[in-house]
């Protein structure tokens, strides 16, 4: 049976005589109360995974692992597909509107809880990842010893990534075309943005389809800035379609499973680091 998915922090310094007293300040929309019942029932790990108890010392530095809790969690009513699963890695097509991991109001429902219980591998780590509302391929790394190689691919640019967007066309535009900018986060926090400056991020854009109402894009991330190709849209004049975040943001509200994101994360191809054998993944998924 596969372990539930722990959250690890290191203890900052601070003045707190015991372990709960630093998570009750370190945490504070979680009280007191909240941490001793998880601390009675074992969800709260030193080190050397054994449960802390409420008298356990503060030290700064020690490594503390706890399981976070979500009341009311809400189910997400799509599957991902494991396309590949081999010693070292697994390849996952995931659904619009599932997290791939552990964020805000989820825990359980997440790509990579949902892989771990269905490999019984809790070594599952992701390499990379894709927003919660786009779809398409995520790749894991299965194996400890091999992570690293695995690993190096994205921040050297040794994976080659391929989207496919419906946004509403860009007759103006002389296409293939490449987006250059400099994107920061944003107001509120969540967001990002285009600012002055030394350039940070980098999307080359061609057509696929050119529709009346909107086009079919082929997006090419050279880079990997957060929300860079939803922010890189906008800015050319056209928002991927049902984005809620750009060009402006909409008000919050639930889930709508019949207007997700019209983005896909459709191909990553890439040198196999332990063969090198040329690898190449599609999604199965479609927009």
């Amino acid at each position: 049976m596969t372990q539930p998915i722990a959250s690890t922090l290191h203890l900052p310094p601070g003045p707190w005589a015991t372990v709960l007293d630093g998570l009750a300040a370190h945490f504070p929309a979680i009280g007191r109360e909240q941490w001793l019942d998880r601390i009675a029932r074992g969800r709260v790990l030193d080190g050397a995974g054994q449960p802390i108890a409420p008298h356990t010392p503060y030290r700064e530095g020690a490594r503390i692992r706890y399981f976070r809790e979500v009341a009311d969690e809400p189910e997400i009513p799509f599957e991902a597909t494991v396309l590949h699963a081999d010693a070292h890695l697994v390849v996952a097509d995931k659904p619009h509107f599932l997290p791939v991991t552990p964020a805000g109001g989820y825990v359980r429902e997440t790509l990579l809880a949902r892989l771990i219980r269905q490999l019984d591998n809790p070594q599952l780590v992701p390499l990379h990842r894709i927003d919660r509302a786009t779809a398409g391929l995520v790749l894991f790394s299965a194996n400890p010893a091999t992570r690293a190689a695995y690993q190096a691919l994205f921040p050297e640019r040794r994976i080659r990534k391929r989207y496919e967007a419906l946004a509403p066309p860009l007759p103006q535009q002389a296409f293939p075309l490449v987006r250059r900018s400099r994107i920061e986060p944003g107001e509120p926090f969540f967001r990002m943005r285009e600012a002055p400056g030394a350039t940070n991020s980098e999307t080359r854009l061609d057509v696929i389809e050119r529709g009346t109402s909107h086009w079919r894009y082929a997006l090419h991330p050279h880079t990997g800035r957060k929300h860079q190709l939803r922010v890189h849209m906008a800015a050319l004049g056209a928002p991927i379609l049902n984005d809620p975040f750009y060009p402006s943001l909409q008000d919050e509200a639930p889930d709508d499973y019949a207007r997700p994101l019209k983005l896909l994360a459709q191909e990553l191809a890439f040198l196999d680091p332990l063969t090198g054998e040329a690898r190449t993944f599609t999604s199965q998924l479609a927009l």
